[in-house]
């Protein structure tokens, strides 16, 4: 009935087992045997390895067809398996941590992670940046293009102004943008810039060990949680703006739907409101730029971060200062601002201003005509529909630079209302607009004095009155004579 011999069912009475099982005395390999001692050598160079650079059971499998090994992944996999088992187990000290309490108010974690979204619908690859109270579990989590050091500044703004308040002190990873040299211990020699962002907002700032996440371990787990959560799947928004936006949201509810571990009857967001108390007080923002010297080209253009950007023409020739924010540029010759744009992190572009121009084209009028800068896309509507207006000949190129020349004096938006007013008259010309910028200008006239006051007796003309002189006059003569 059960197809089993004597002496199976002798032995399964002696032994008292009560079902069959199969155990193989030895695995064979019939494949992977040759390449046992080159596996078993690899397996070993592997856990030696920092943490990060260690090899994935896939990646070990790709060495071992290197080295002409024709068999399966499963067969590898599962041999790990079983050499990881075989390992001496570590000592218990390395895998055991002590449980950590930090008071209210007294630190946040902070760390960049890399993740993935849609942007009017092209995939970007975004560098994260995470902070958390320690004390009340509290996240924020903001998004940039890159993980440079005025997003880092600018990413602390941003998490201050969220939690309402600063705590004592910020506890960090070794990154480049916040330490430079790594000494001995837990003696650091922090980059001067991150020390001045940390002296203006009054935050101690710590490092970690190297290689040892569990000493910020609890934004080492917000990381993986709200990945899971923000962005899985990959979230579709039209700006970084409109996500870093979605983004703050999400992590108040993220906090309002999580029970607090200690607490599980409270939530994250009630502990937190309640930490706020214990915050210190919010400064004016610290002016979080890197600077960079670079030279202005004769077109007045200057390269940063792999575009190009216009400069006032007065800069061009010279080395300018760039101060790079989260959002913005802003280019200084000797002090004073020659240049602002919007940042933008795409490759070979030109990105220009036409007033930093006016200065050659009043001289120059004919560049008018090709001129980057004064593209119909890149003026003015109002500027550009005076243009269509002047014509493209010589003499619309000469108008239209003296329209322009009148902006360093008048100002750009009274040119503007004085070219609207032309343009809804009819007549356009430089004349006119200037003579409307006049009127503009200057106040009116003063009124007309009144007249002379009237004589109450009207003087009457009287001819007479000069006949009776020649008597006169003719016995003075005789009396002379």
């Amino acid at each position: 009935m059960f197809r089993l011999s004597r002496d199976t069912v002798a032995k399964y009475l002696k032994s008292g087992e009560t079902e069959s099982r199969y155990e193989r005395k030895q695995q064979p390999y019939p494949r992977l045997g040759p390449y046992l001692e080159a596996l078993d050598k690899l397996l070993v160079e592997n856990e030696r390895g920092p943490a990060k650079d260690r090899l994935d059971k896939l990646q070990i499998f790709q060495r071992l067809q290197v080295q002409g090994y024709e068999g399966g992944y499963d067969s590898v996999r599962r041999y790990i398996g079983r050499w990881q088992k075989r390992r001496p187990a570590k000592d218990t000290a390395t895998r055991a941590f002590v449980p950590l309490i930090y008071p209210p108010g007294d630190a946040y974690q902070f760390d960049w992670s890399e993740d993935f979204a849609i942007l009017s619908g092209e995939e970007i690859k975004l560098q994260v940046a995470h902070m958390r109270l320690c004390h009340s579990r509290m996240p924020f989590v903001r998004v940039y293009i890159r993980q440079t050091q005025e997003m880092l500044f600018d990413a602390h703004e941003k998490g201050f102004l969220f939690f309402g308040g600063m705590t004592e002190r910020g506890i960090y990873d070794n990154m480049k943008t916040a330490v430079d040299t790594i000494y001995i211990g837990k003696q650091r020699k922090f980059n001067r810039r991150f020390l001045q962002m940390c002296s203006h907002y009054f935050v101690e700032p710590v490092a970690c060990t190297p290689a040892s996440g569990w000493e910020k371990g609890q934004v080492e787990n917000q990381v993986g949680t709200l990945r899971q959560r923000l962005f899985t799947p990959r979230p579709r928004v039209g700006t970084l703006e409109e996500l870093n936006a979605w983004l703050e949201a999400e992590c108040v509810a993220h906090a309002k739907g999580t029970p607090y571990p200690d607490f599980p009857d409270r939530t994250v967001w009630e502990v937190f409101q309640e930490e706020q108390r214990h915050l210190a007080p919010v400064p004016p923002p610290f002016d979080g730029y890197r600077e960079k010297t670079v030279a202005a080209s004769g077109t007045c253009l200057i390269r940063f971060d792999r575009n190009r950007y216009s400069v006032a023409a007065e800069a061009a020739g010279q080395p300018v200062d760039v101060r790079a924010y989260a959002n913005r540029i802003v280019v200084r010759l000797d002090g004073e601002i020659v240049g602002e744009h919007e940042r933008h992190f795409g490759r070979s572009k030109v990105f220009t201003n036409f007033l930093h121009f006016i200065p050659i084209v009043a001289r120059k009028p004919g560049a008018l005509r090709n001129g980057l800068p004064f593209t119909d896309e890149a003026l003015p509507p109002i500027l550009a529909d005076v243009r269509a207006r002047l014509g493209k000949s010589d003499d619309g190129d000469r108008q239209f630079a003296g329209i322009l020349a009148a902006i360093p004096t008048e100002g750009l938006e009274a040119v503007l209302a004085a070219c609207r007013q032309a343009l809804d008259e009819g007549p356009c010309g430089k004349d006119v607009i200037l003579t409307i910028l006049a009127r503009r200008r200057d106040p009116a006239p003063p009124p007309l004095l009144p007249t002379a006051p009237t004589l109450a007796i009207e003087p009457l003309a009287d001819c007479a009155r000069y006949d009776r002189l020649r008597p006169s006059v003719k016995e003075a003569c005789h009396a002379t004579a």
